[in-house]
This record gives C-alpha cells, sequence and structure tokens, in this order.
C-alpha cells in the first residue's frame, strides 16, 4: 500500500472528539471545526510521515570544540552542578568517557531543546526535568540518572501484588495478563525512566515473545527477563549476552532449553539460538566497516557467517535446563505446585546432555572435551569481540532512541564508545547510550529542518509519554493495564512482539515511498496501516478521554489539573502541550489551527468541568495526531 492510500483511509469511524466521558455529564457535541481538522490531523500525520526516514542530516559532530569547563560553541557552558555530577559518577567512564568529552553541544538555550533530549532520553518531558537539564547540562543530567537507583523490579511488583501467593489460584500460573500490568508500570511509574527506556529498547534487539507461554508461571518467567534487561541496561554488553543466554525465557523461546547433544539416528542440536544470537543480537548477517557501512567484494556485501558457523555454534548451546534445585513445593487440596524461583533462576547445564564435538565458528575453535559452561563463554567472548558488534548494535540504539538513518560519523562515534567507554572498557552499555544521547548530530537544531533526520514515534511510546505527562494513576489499589497489541487498540505492547523479529525490522523500508526512493529506513512504519491509523486516533481518543479501562470500568486515569488551570487561553493550552509533548516541534501553521478549533466552542471561567475538560481533551488529541508529534525529530 502507498502513504496516499492510508492518508485517504475513511476516519468516519472515530468518535466525537468532544464527547463526555461517562462520569461527566452535560458536554457538548464536537464543532463541525474540530472534527474537520482531526479528519484532517489524521490524514496529514499519514501522508507526511513517508518524509520521516530519520539519520543522515548533521553529521559534522567530529569537529566540536567544546569543553566541559568552558563556553560552549552551541549553547553555553555545562554549571559548576552539571560538572560535579559527571566528575562524581563511574558509570558510563565517568569524566573519561562519553559524558566528559569535548561537545559542540552541552547544555540546553530553552526549554524545547531540553525537552527535545528529555524525549530522546526518556519517555516524557515535566517542567521539573526539563529545569533539571538546564541546570546539570546534557552530560550532568545523564550523569545524575546514571547514578539513581533501580527502581522496583517487575518480580517484586508481582510479588507485592500476590499473584504467586494462591496455590489454589490456577489462574496465574498460566496467565499472560499480570506480566502485562507489571511492565506498564514499569514503564509509566518507575521513577528511573532512562533506565526503563534503555531497557525497551534493548527489549526489541533482544527480543522474547509470548511463545514463552510454554512455561509454568509465564508472567514471572517474562517479569524475570525484564529485569535481566533493566539490570543490564547501564550494564556491560557481555553481561547481557550472558545473562540472555541463561534465561529462562529465553531457554523457552529459542529452544537452549532441552537443546540436546547429538545421537546415532541423526539428530542436531537445536540452531535456532545460535542463529539469532548472531543475527539479531550481536553481529547482523554482513560484515561492517567502523562506521556500519557494509564491507564490501566485488561490488557485494561480505556475509558475516556460514550455516556451518551456526551449525558448530548449536553445539555449545546445547545440554541446558531449568535450575529447579531448592524449589518450594505449594501445597494444597488441589494438588502441588513448585513456586515460580525458577523462572529467574540462570538455566544449568546437564553435561551428559551436552555436545562433544569440536567446536568451529568465525575463526574460533573450541575442543570438544572442554567443559560445557567453559566452551559457552569462550562462544559469547568471540561474538563479543567480533568487530561488528559495536557497529550493529550502536546503530540500532540509534534508530531505538533518536533517528532511523544515522550518518555513517555517527554510527563510528557512538561504536567507539561501545569499543572503548574511555576507561579502557569495551561494551559499555551505558557508555554507548550517553554517545547516542550526547552526539552533535542528535543535538544540533538542523535535524529539526532535515526531512531525513528523526524517527516514527513507536505506539507505546505514545501512551506511555501521555501517561507520564499526565500523571495516570489508578483510583484505588488496582493497576489492571492490560494487552493493548490488537490492532484496532493501541497497535503495541511490550515484551508482544509478533516474532524473533521484534515489532519491526532495522532495515524496513516502507515499499512505494518517497522513504524509499530516497534510499531511507523507516522500522517503525511496518506497525503503520489503514486500520492501525486510525485505532491509534480512536484509542487515544478514549484514553485521553476516560483513561484506561479495567473489567469494565475506568480506574487508571489522569491528571489534567495544571491543564485546567490554563483552559480559557487555548494558545497558552496548545503552547504547553507542544512543548511537553512535541518539544516545541509543532509548526505555527499547525499551533494556529489547532487554536482555531479549540477557539470554536467557547470556554470561560464561569464554564461547567465538562466543558473546560473537553477543550483538554480535544487539544491532547490533535497534537497526539499531528504529523510533526508522530515524528520525533
Amino acid at each position: 500500500m502507498t502513504y496516499s492510500e492510508i492518508s485517504s483511509s475513511p476516519t468516519s469511524s472515530t468518535q466525537p472528539l468532544n464527547a463526555a466521558p461517562a462520569s461527566v455529564p452535560g458536554s457538548k457535541p464536537t464543532s463541525g471545526r474540530t472534527r474537520t481538522w482531526l479528519a484532517a490531523s489524521i490524514a496529514a500525520a499519514t501522508a507526511a510521515l513517508q518524509a520521516c526516514g530519520g539519520g543522515g542530516g548533521d553529521s559534522a559532530g567530529g569537529g566540536a570544540t567544546a569543553s566541559l569547563s568552558g563556553a560552549s560553541s552551541g549553547s553555553g557552558q555545562l554549571s559548576a552542578a552539571g560538572a560535579a555530577a559527571v566528575a562524581s559518577t563511574a558509570v558510563a567512564g565517568g569524566a573519561a568517557g562519553p559524558l566528559g568529552q569535548t561537545r559542540s553541544y552541552v547544555t540546553s538555550s530553552n526549554d524545547a531543546e531540553a525537552a527535545r533530549f528529555l524525549l530522546q532520553a526518556q519517555f516524557s518531558a515535566s517542567e521539573t526535568e526539563i529545569a533539571s537539564v538546564h541546570q546539570l547540562g546534557y552530560a550532568g543530567w545523564l550523569a545524575s540518572q546514571f547514578d539513581q537507583p533501580a527502581g522496583q523490579t517487575a518480580w517484586d511488583w508481582l510479588n507485592e501484588k500476590a499473584y504467586a501467593s494462591s496455590v489454589d489460584d490456577y489462574a496465574y500460573r498460566y496467565a499472560f495478563a499480570p506480566i502485562d500490568h507489571a511492565l506498564w508500570w514499569q514503564l509509566i511509574k518507575s521513577p528511573d525512566a532512562l533506565r526503563q527506556r534503555v531497557a525497551l529498547a534493548l527489549s526489541e534487539i533482544f527480543v522474547v515473545a509470548p511463545s514463552t507461554a510454554n512455561s509454568l508461571w509465564p508472567s514471572y518467567t517474562l517479569a524475570a527477563w525484564w529485569d535481566t534487561l533493566v539490570r543490564n541496561a547501564f550494564g556491560n554488553f557481555r553481561q547481557l549476552m550472558e545473562d540472555a543466554t541463561l534465561n529462562p525465557a529465553m531457554g523457552y523461546f529459542l529452544n537452549v532449553k532441552g537443546s540436546l547433544k547429538e545421537n546415532a539416528a541423526g539428530r542436531q542440536p537445536d540452531e535456532n539460538y545460535a542463529r539469532e544470537l548472531m543475527q539479531l543480537m550481536t553481529i547482523g548477517l554482513v560484515k561492517l566497516n567502523p562506521d556500519g557501512t557494509p564491507v564490501l567484494s566485488g561490488g557485494a556485501p561480505v556475509e558475516t557467517y556460514t550455516q556451518s558457523d551456526v551449525s558448530n555454534l548449536a553445539r555449545v548451546f546445547s545440554g541446558y535446563d531449568l535450575d529447579r534445585s531448592g524449589d518450594t513445593v505449594l501445597t494444597s487440596s488441589t494438588g502441588n505446585l513448585s513456586s515460580p524461583e525458577f523462572a529467574r533462576r540462570p538455566m544449568v547445564l546437564k553435561p551428559s546432555l551436552h555436545s562433544t564435538y569440536d567446536v568451529n565458528f568465525l575463526g574460533t575453535s573450541i575442543p570438544g572435551s572442554t567443559e560445557g559452561n567453559a566452551a559457552r563463554r569462550i562462544a559469547l567472548d568471540a561474538l563479543f569481540q567480533h568487530a561488528n558488534v559495536g557497529p550493529f548494535i550502536g546503530r540500532q540504539l540509534i534508530q531505538r532512541l533518536v533517528t532511523s538513518n544515522p550518518s555513517p560519523a555517527y554510527v563510528a562515534r557512538v561504536a567507539a564508545a561501545f569499543a572503548d567507554n574511555g576507561t579502557g572498557v569495551r561494551g559499555d552499555i551505558a557508555a554507548t547510550v550517553a554517545a547516542v544521547l550526547l552526539d552533535d548530530e542528535a543535538r544540533a537544531s538542523a535535524g529539526l529542518s532535515s526531512n531525513t533526520f528523526g524517527r516514527l514515534r513507536e505506539p507505546m511510546l505514545r501512551l506511555v509519554q501521555w501517561a507520564r505527562t499526565f500523571k495516570l494513576a489508578p483510583v484505588d489499589s488496582s493497576w489492571l493495564i492490560g494487552d493493548l497489541s490488537a490492532p484496532t487498540s493501541l497497535g503495541q505492547n511490550p515484551l508482544r512482539a509478533p516474532s524473533v523479529f521484534n515489532f519491526f525490522r532495522p532495515g524496513y523500508v516502507p515499499p512505494n515511498t518517497a522513504t524509499a526512493s530516497a534510499g531511507l529506513v523507516a522500522p517503525e512504519f511496518q506497525l503503520v496501516n489503514e486500520t492501525t491509523v486510525s485505532a491509534y486516533v480512536n484509542f487515544m481518543q478514549n484514553t485521553v478521554k476516560n483513561g484506561i479501562a479495567v473489567n469494565g470500568r475506568y480506574n487508571v486515569v489522569p491528571d489534567y489539573g495544571s491543564e485546567m488551570a490554563i483552559v480559557t487561553d487555548a494558545a497558552a493550552l496548545v503552547m504547553r502541550l507542544n512543548l511537553l509533548l512535541a518539544a516545541g516541534q509543532l509548526p505555527s501553521a499547525t499551533v494556529a489551527l489547532i487554536v482555531d478549533a479549540l477557539n470554536a466552542t467557547s470556554v470561560t471561567a464561569s464554564a461547567t468541568d465538562a466543558v473546560k475538560l473537553n477543550r483538554i481533551y480535544a487539544a491532547i488529541v490533535m497534537v497526539m495526531a499531528s504529523a510533526k508529534y508522530l515524528v520525533q525529530k
């Protein structure tokens, strides 16, 4: 399909924008002018998205001259508080790493720049956080976040809600709903937003999907997986590889669990994990230069590995199974059942089931007599040291956080931080993230006007941003936000990718578009079609007004108190939403259209709360349906 086809899809199914929530009587219907703007915004958003592509823009960051202690050629100097934060942290290489490098853009010169940085680094931007970026500068703010303690784990959240407390309650032993609740809580409420944002990005590289349902206690199994990603978000990539390999969720998903050695009947170790570990999680399909461009031979890309490499590596991962030692048995009249503790223990090797064949892959040889755990470590070390890992992973982190098509120079700078965090450490994820976010290509204003810079916001990021911005909270003790991945709903849900290839491929190109003609990629566009475009607007219309319904009632609701204080001034309201939601990037013409549409219905100080709220609902939905919001730059 083409984008013109998307933009012309019918919008008559959208509910009246100003329809009141069930709990607010006396609302007025949407004005014709507002309905016209909403329909136009849907069409404009989908039509304009073809230009997003992302990346490529300003690539002149290599010549930066600013010093952390001196004036910046881009925007001021790092404050004493920011410099102290960088000096005091040992994360990301500290002052010797990307946090302390000379940059052209050291701190924000206005609120929009600060908000733009925050929306790349985490999920949302508040006035307090914007002030913090002004105070600390970009590097100082990152240092403060790297040093912030991790929030409550998903596992502990499930335990707090007593999902494993009753042996007679069979529902939770096989249910996915609890992990959906826990993950939305983590993304929306956990105070360590940068850590959670990086974990979410990692979850789209190291993918585990719902086929983990084969396990007992699937919600706890996936909670342990999420906690593994969060724990390693500021850690080392080599440890992440180790933890992912032995994690029960990955064991279920890609068949590490139960993979058996060769036998006389011709059985071979399962190759699933070996293949995907190389293809998707570490080195990719083709050899890369340090800047992420493919190595060519005779004009063609050089493949990274062969089928023989896959078959040999698979031997290393044979013989692993769940660690059931020390399981607590829950006993009741309905039967006995092990507690979920096994789901967060690393899998263990059963030597009798492990291959004793020699392993030869990617130039590494491991004798068949090598002890199984040692063989695994040697193999993972070899992959970790491969020259592809830095540019392959670095580019994907840029895509998830900043722009879909980074310049080769940008990729090279990030890959260099992966290779050495400034203190000789390879694979420092925090240093790599810092390099992504602090790079001149990410910070320069040139990207704002470039049709090749930016990325389409994923639906789940849009929802989490709205929820954090407007302080979504339960009206009682429950928090039961469920699976929102249906195409007719939000269209995306954490840890519910349809396959190991995530929700979208890093190299996805929307066919028959300007993006394709320009030779660009737009990964998130793999989620875009007529159904998801209209469903998103419908979903947000209802959610912005009512909150999120649980068991037939809306008990997870937003707080629009700050917006109510300025609701009679449509221009001030839109200015606030433009800053917090779109980092001030809505064009003046779009702002004028939204203000005009809001002013079509008079809202005075004496108006009812229902009328005032309807204006707020309309303003938020129109901003979040605008092309310049949907494409993050």
